[in-house]
């Protein structure tokens, strides 16, 4: 059964540290499947901008230096699903964090008859990952992307695509700062992982081969999910 044939969204969910690609291959899963990639952080602007209630409930806490609830934040994504571009299905970057958010967001699910389809695990080796993420930097001009072992450019300092000569590293790239972004990643998640390991809805994926590799498992887990 393909995506147009499904009776209700699918809601498939995307778990895995950062520097993980979770982005390109959500990317890679909307264009090929018809799903929309839903970040909490592109929920709350775009609620924000909209001037919806939820929305400006939301503006008013982060006006006021505090952290949205979860509460908005579940009613900020129950406006976002109604729309029609999410007729197909949904992919879930960065919510929920906690199980209490992922009991929310079941009984949210629930009021339309929809459920997790899957939540997929892209598993990583920290000490892989610190040499993936510390290595990067990106052109300044154009914002391709560059890696000191992976990706150089042609020729050193001067970027493939536009030809720009300044290069910008992020200040939390570093080895130290990866390290423990790592470790922080797992001690929330862990609780996550067995939360839909327990629902019967958890997949894993080796998420240290190339992209097109990773890919490709990926699109055989959401055929399988959305069945």
């Amino acid at each position: 059964m393909d995506a147009a044939t499904l009776t209700t969204p699918a809601v498939l969910i995307l778990l895995g540290p950062p520097g993980a690609g979770k982005g390109t291959q959500a990317r890679m899963l909307e264009d090929q499947f018809g799903l929309v990639q839903l970040s909490t952080g592109d929920l709350l602007r775009a609620a924000v901008a909209a001037g919806t209630p939820a929305g400006k409930q939301a503006k008013a806490v982060m006006e006021a230096g505090d952290l949205v609830s979860d509460e908005i934040v579940i009613a900020i994504l129950r406006d976002r699903l109604a729309e029609p571009d999410c007729a197909k299905g949904v992919i879930l970057d960065g919510f929920p964090r906690t199980t209490v958010q992922a009991e929310a967001l079941d009984t949210l699910l629930s009021e339309s008859g929809q459920r997790i389809n899957a939540a997929i695990s892209l598993e990583v080796e920290d000490a892989e990952m610190v040499t993936r993420i510390s290595g990067r930097y990106t052109c300044g001009g154009c914002g391709e992307g560059y890696h000191d072992t992976f990706k150089q450019p042609a020729q050193a300092g001067k970027c493939d695509k536009c030809g720009g000569t300044e290069m910008k590293r992020r200040a939390d790239d570093n080895a130290e700062t990866v390290a423990s972004r790592l470790e922080a990643y797992h001690a929330q998640t862990a609780p996550l992982i067995a939360y839909y390991d327990g629902h019967g809805v958890l997949q894993r994926i080796d998420a240290m081969g190339g992209i097109d590799e990773i890919a490709q498992g990926l699109a055989t887990i959401v055929k399988g999910a959305m069945a």
